[in-house]
C-alpha cells in the first residue's frame, strides 16, 4: 500500500538551513557517490531554485569530483561561458560576445548564474587546466550560430571541406535567422531537402575525426565543430517535427540533450556532470502523464536507463510567491505572481507542513498519484490547471524533492525580447 504523502514527508522531510549556508549543499552529500545528479526547477524564473543548485553543485563540485556542469541552453552560448571559467586561450583575445542574447534571456542572463559562473572561473583557477571543471550546453536552438561555427573552424583547417559545409548548410540559409519557418515550409511542403545535407556534413567531420583533432587547433576546437554539427543535424529533424503536434519534436530535443551529455561522458572517463534543467525535463517521464499517456520521454528517464543505478534526480517546488516569465513567446518577461498550489496537488501537500524549505528523501519511498505544477518560460495563471499541472508520481519521477514555500524571481538582466540597450548590470562573460 503506497503510503499518503503527508505521512511520509513528517517522517522524512529535512529542514533546509539558508541557502548562502556551509551547510546547505553538505546536505546533498548522500548524492555525491552518483556519476550524474540532475537538478530540475519548478520554473525557468525562480531565484531560490537557481540558488540552490548552484549550491548543492558548488558542494559536489568541491567535495565529490564533479567535472561538467550540463544546462538546459545551447551549445555555442554555453561553450564561451566555458571558455571564460576554464580560462582556456581565445582567438578573440578576449574580446566578449553576448550569450544566451535570444528569448528568454532571463533564464540564463541572471545575477544567479553570474554568481556561479565567476565562483567556478575562481575554483578553476586553482587547479591544472585538465582538472577544471566544464560548463556544457545541452539543447538544439542554436541553429545558426552552430552552422557558422562549423564553417569557422573548417575555414581554419580544412578549406575544401569548409566549402562543402557551406553548400550543404546553404540549404538551411533563408531559415537560420528564424527556423520555425524552416519547419512550417517542410510541413506544408511535406519536404526533407535540407536533411541529407546535414547529415553527411557531420558524417564526413566524423570520418576526418583523427586528422582534425590532431591539428594545431587542438582537440577540443573539433569537439566543438563536432558538437555544433550535432546541433545542426538535430535542429533540422526538430524543426521538422514541431508543427506535427505530437511527441516527436519534444523526444527529438531531450534525447539531443542525452546524447551531448552522454558524448561528454565517454570522452573522459570517470568523469560526473550535474545538469540544470526543468522539473519536465529531468523528472523522470515515465513517472507522469508525459509517459503514460503522451508517449514522452526525458533526460531524466534516458539518463536512468542507460547509467542504471548512477543517476540521481532532485526537483525543486514552490507554493507561491513570484516568478520571471512571459505571456506569450518572445513577448517581455514579467514578474508575475504565483497562484497558491492546488488543494489537490503534491505542492499543497508541501504547503502544508508549515515548513518553509525542506528536502525530502524518495528513495524506496512510494507515493500516490498526483498534480505536480511546471511553470516554464510562459505563465499562465487564468488557464492554470490546464496550462501547468499533470498528473505525477512524486517518488517515481525524482530521487528527493526541495521545497521552498514562498519563492522571488530571478534577477535578470534584462527584462526586453529580444533586442534591448545592454542592462547596467552586463557583466563578462555574458557582454559589455
Amino acid at each position: 500500500m503506497a503510503s499518503e504523502l503527508p505521512e511520509l514527508l513528517k517522517s522524512t522531510a529535512q529542514q533546509l538551513p539558508p541557502i548562502e549556508s556551509q551547510e546547505f549543499g553538505a546536505k546533498f552529500d548522500v548524492f555525491g557517490n552518483s556519476r550524474l545528479v540532475l537538478i530540475g526547477d519548478g520554473s525557468h524564473g525562480t531565484s531560490e531554485f537557481y540558488r540552490a543548485r548552484a549550491a548543492i553543485t558548488k558542494r559536489l563540485i568541491e567535495e565529490h569530483g564533479f567535472t561538467h556542469v550540463a544546462i538546459e541552453g545551447d551549445w555555442p552560448d554555453a561553450r564561451s561561458i566555458d571558455h571564460f571559467v576554464r580560462q582556456h586561450p581565445r582567438r578573440s583575445k578576449d574580446v566578449p560576445i553576448r550569450v544566451f542574447d535570444h528569448f528568454p534571456r532571463w533564464m540564463w542572463r541572471n545575477t544567479e548564474v553570474q554568481e556561479f559562473v565567476d565562483w567556478l572561473r575562481e575554483h578553476n583557477a586553482q587547479l591544472p587546466m585538465n582538472q577544471r571543471t566544464s560548463f556544457n550546453g545541452l539543447d538544439l536552438y542554436s541553429m545558426g550560430a552552430s552552422t557558422r561555427a562549423v564553417i569557422d573552424y573548417l575555414d581554419r583547417v580544412d578549406p575544401n571541406l569548409a566549402k562543402a559545409a557551406r553548400k550543404r548548410y546553404g540549404c538551411l540559409e533563408p531559415w537560420l535567422e528564424d527556423p520555425h519557418e524552416y519547419g512550417r515550409k517542410s510541413f506544408f511542403e511535406d519536404s526533407a531537402k535540407c536533411e541529407p545535407g546535414v547529415v553527411k556534413m557531420l558524417q564526413d567531420l566524423l570520418a576526418k575525426r583523427m586528422e582534425l583533432a590532431s591539428h594545431p587547433e587542438n582537440g577540443e576546437s573539433f569537439l566543438d565543430a563536432e558538437m555544433n554539427a550535432r546541433v545542426v543535424r538535430d535542429s533540422e529533424k526538430y524543426y521538422r517535427a514541431m508543427f506535427y503536434g505530437d511527441r516527436t519534436s519534444w523526444n527529438i530535443r531531450d534525447t539531443h540533450m542525452y546524447n551531448t551529455l552522454a558524448r561528454l561522458l565517454k570522452l573522459k572517463p570517470g568523469s560526473k556532470a550535474v545538469v540544470w534543467a526543468h522539473n519536465s525535463h529531468l523528472g523522470d517521464a515515465r513517472g507522469s502523464s508525459m509517459g503514460t499517456k503522451r508517449g514522452e520521454i526525458n533526460l531524466g528517464q534516458l539518463c536512468r536507463e542507460n547509467f542504471p543505478n548512477e543517476v540521481s534526480i532532485i526537483g525543486c517546488g514552490t507554493h507561491t510567491g513570484t516568478v520571471a516569465a512571459a505571456d506569450e513567446w518572445d513577448e517581455p518577461m514579467q514578474v508575475m505572481d504565483v497562484v497558491p498550489s492546488r488543494p489537490d496537488s503534491y505542492e499543497r501537500m508541501m504547503h502544508d507542513t508549515g515548513i518553509p524549505s525542506f528536502v525530502v528523501d524518495l528513495r524506496g519511498k512510494q507515493t500516490e498519484p498526483k498534480l505536480q505544477r511546471f511553470i516554464g518560460v510562459i505563465y499562465r495563471p487564468a488557464t492554470e490547471r490546464w496550462s501547468h499541472y499533470i498528473e505525477t508520481n512524486l517518488a517515481e519521477q525524482y530521487d528527493a524533492f526541495v521545497w521552498f514555500d514562498k519563492t522571488n524571481a530571478v534577477h535578470a538582466f534584462e527584462t526586453a525580447q529580444p533586442k534591448e540597450a545592454l542592462s547596467n548590470w552586463e557583466t563578462y562573460p555574458f557582454g559589455v
